[in-house]
């Protein structure tokens, strides 16, 4: 069983990596979020591996995570959810990424309202990935901070940061990435106020 893979990356490209290990290539299936972090073509990558068999035989498919926190959320999504296959438990995940650990949290809270509005999962979608994991990801340890306040939605409906929320909007960010770095920002100032073009430029930097 391959658990990890080190070496040069042999080619990137959307939903995919080849790396080279031991003189073999292996291609690699992971989310947009973990192949923008790994190297440029020739840098060395580290990847966490999850293999998946087909039912019907055939050989392994390589599934690739930077960090322990991505596979073990992975192995939770195609574990617990029903109907669910490697395939769209990384799916699950890719939408999961913008913050893992306000994605765990919607979970514990049973927040359907934040996996739509933010994550962009379908309300069904929303209340199957609820009920199925609601009590099995207390334990999973995911790292980083969470991002979003409790009542984000309500904070962003006024004031300096609703007029950045509509300046990226018209940008054409999505709301739901908007708000997480908008979030950021407020977080980060720390109760100082700061001009709508300051909130503006300095969201673009976290998205």
């Amino acid at each position: 069983m391959i658990a990890s893979l080190r070496g040069p990356v042999l080619s990137k490209e959307e939903g995919r990596v080849v790396v080279e290990a031991g003189g073999v290539g292996y291609e690699v299936f992971l989310t947009s979020a973990a192949l923008s972090q790994l190297p440029a073509v020739g840098g060395e990558a580290v990847l966490h591996i999850e293999e998946s068999f087909g039912m019907y035989g055939g050989g392994a498919t390589l599934y690739g995570f930077v960090s322990p926190s991505e596979r073990a959320m992975f192995r939770e999504l195609r574990d617990n959810v029903p109907s669910t296959g490697a395939k769209k438990a990384l799916e699950y995940l890719e939408k999961a990424s913008k913050s893992l650990p306000d994605f765990r949290r919607a979970i514990l809270d049973k927040d359907a309202k934040l996996l739509t509005g933010v994550f962009g999962f379908t309300k069904k979608t929303a209340e199957r990935l609820i009920e199925s994991l609601k009590d099995k990801l207390e334990s999973v340890h995911v790292s980083g901070a969470e991002k979003l306040a409790p009542r984000d939605a309500a904070d962003l409906a006024t004031g300096a940061l609703s007029q950045a929320l509509s300046a990226l909007s018209a940008l054409g960010y999505k709301p739901g990435e908007a708000r997480i770095a908008l979030q950021s920002v407020s977080q980060d100032a720390g109760g100082r106020e700061l001009a709508v073009e300051q909130i503006v430029r300095l969201a673009l930097k976290r998205l």
